[in-house]
């Protein structure tokens, strides 16, 4: 049986600059799994490898049965729009506005059967200790309830793929608990998470670890 998530043989250079190669990696739906590596070993560019915002220089990447690499432009934006949720470390939300403008606006390119409705939206704010909270300007919240928000965001879209970028790192320990657990009970219900972190703790609650220091290569390679 294939794995979900396969990528095979994978290499990326930036710049002229190799920064891993040959790599191999699997997960699947209801699996949470951790990469980790030092400092420019390139953890946020293979999230972004595998969420279609960047093309690996080489190799094969499909999910759920998507060529997702080798790809056009056009099924790479269709596999981001229908099953891809990213937790991005700097939340990606507008300061400016509401909470509840951050979780709706990003899912308008959604088909509006799929969009979440108002209830929903308060119950993902509910569920993650935010109720009521949905007219509040994001630049009153706390960085923890920040991180809270845009997962909501992740929450009411449903993907079946949850990419999550140090999404503890800037947190206490006990808001990143609740982030933590949160994407637990979204692989509970099936999806699969990949999360990049240097947090050991965070990588001891996924089921498995992906250590690219293992995949690095040199200019020679």
């Amino acid at each position: 049986m294939k794995s979900y998530l396969r990528f095979e043989s994978g290499r990326l250079e930036l710049g002229g600059r190799p920064i891993w190669g040959g790599l191999e990696m699997s997960a699947e739906p209801r699996e949470m799994v951790a990469i980790m590596g030092p400092s420019g070993s390139g953890k946020t560019t293979l999230l972004n490898c595998l969420g279609a915002l960047t093309r690996p220089t080489s190799g094969a990447l499909t999910i759920g049965g998507i060529s997702v690499h080798p790809a056009s432009a056009a099924v790479r934006r269709k596999f981001r729009r229908d099953h891809v949720g990213y937790l991005f470390q700097n939340f990606a939300l507008v300061e400016s506005e509401s909470v509840e403008r951050n979780i709706v606006d990003p899912l308008r390119i959604m088909p509006r059967k799929r969009r979440p409705s108002t209830s929903d939206i308060s119950r993902a704010l509910g569920e993650l200790g935010l109720p009521g909270r949905e007219k509040d300007k994001v630049c009153r919240l706390s960085g923890g309830e920040q991180q809270r928000v845009a997962l909501a965001a992740v929450l009411v879209k449903r993907p079946s793929l949850i990419l999550a970028d140090e999404p503890t790192g800037s947190l206490d320990s006990a808001n990143g608990h609740v982030i933590i657990e949160s994407i637990r009970r979204l692989t509970d219900q099936g999806a699969c998470a990949v999360i990049a972190t240097h947090d050991r703790d965070v990588a001891d609650c996924c089921d498995r670890v992906v250590d690219l220091g293992q995949f690095a290569v040199s200019a020679r390679t």
